[in-house]
């Protein structure tokens, strides 16, 4: 019994009040075979599905791209002062921040850099912010309300900015609009009268529009020689009324409008 005691003894060390082993005991993890179905080796199992998987979403962006037409827009013109620019739908929300009087004019260093700093801050110190154990949301009430939070405030001002916007007026601007395929006839004597009556000053020489103009662009407009002359008599948005005064040039001037509807000829 005394020489088992011994032995005992000579394993262990003490350290104040606590035990540990004198044989140094190496930490290797166990094989990733001794749990069947619950993991697989990095190499080449795992790396080789991450492959296939970003294979597959590669070639179907690939094939989109190539199906369809670019959503281009025309040239900027720099005296174009009526087309309203908008960013990609992913960062309508941060556009949209713009529009309110605390993130805009004087604060807009809180629209542009304030608030998108401290979001993604608050993403890369996630990690340390909260160490929590839990993976199920349900026991994570503060991370998870907080993220639900930020999720609801992005669609909120994503729809905000997207219905704030008159989408039609991208249609208009598109490189393949059918629009920009209307050529205007000059000398036409209608066209005289459309330079004669200053409405080239505002809806520009091709019609397409310009830093006032109410459509912007006249071709395509859809309305009918009748409407368009209820427009110029009584006016429209920023445009005043009542800058025709001849009834027979208003005619003309209608009709002529009302031809320009955009299609190849």
């Amino acid at each position: 019994m005394a020489s088992n005691h011994d032995n005992h003894h000579k394993d262990v060390k003490y350290v104040e009040d606590s035990r540990i082993l004198a044989r140094r005991v190496p930490n290797i993890p166990k094989d990733y075979s001794e749990y069947p179905g619950k993991t697989e080796p990095f190499w080449p199992n795992f790396l080789l599905k991450e492959w296939m998987v970003g294979a597959v979403v590669l070639i179907g962006f690939l094939v989109l791209t190539v199906a369809h037409e670019p959503p281009l827009e025309r040239l900027a013109d720099p005296t174009d002062t009526g087309y309203a620019p908008v960013p990609d739908w992913y960062f309508l929300f941060l556009y949209q921040l713009l529009k309110y009087t605390y993130a805009s004019g004087d604060y807009t260093v809180i629209g542009t850099v304030a608030i998108p700093g401290l979001a993604f801050a608050a993403l890369l110190l996630a990690p340390w912010l909260d160490r929590s154990k839990e993976r199920r949301p349900v026991k994570r009430p503060i991370a998870t309300s907080i993220m639900l939070l930020v999720i609801a405030s992005i669609f909120v001002l994503t729809y905000d900015a997207y219905k704030a916007h008159d989408w039609s007026q991208n249609e208009v601007y598109a490189w393949d609009s059918p629009y920009f395929d209307v050529e205007i006839d000059t000398s036409h004597p209608a066209y005289e009268l459309y330079v004669q009556y200053t409405c080239i000053n505002c809806h520009g020489e091709n019609l397409e529009g310009g830093a006032v103009g109410v459509p912007l662009n006249l071709i395509g407009s859809e309305l009918n020689k009748d409407e368009i002359k209820e427009v110029i008599i009584n006016g429209q948005g920023s445009m005043p009324g009542g800058l025709v005064t001849d009834e027979e040039d208003l005619e003309a001037l209608a009709e002529w409008l009302a031809s320009l509807d955009g299609e190849d000829e």
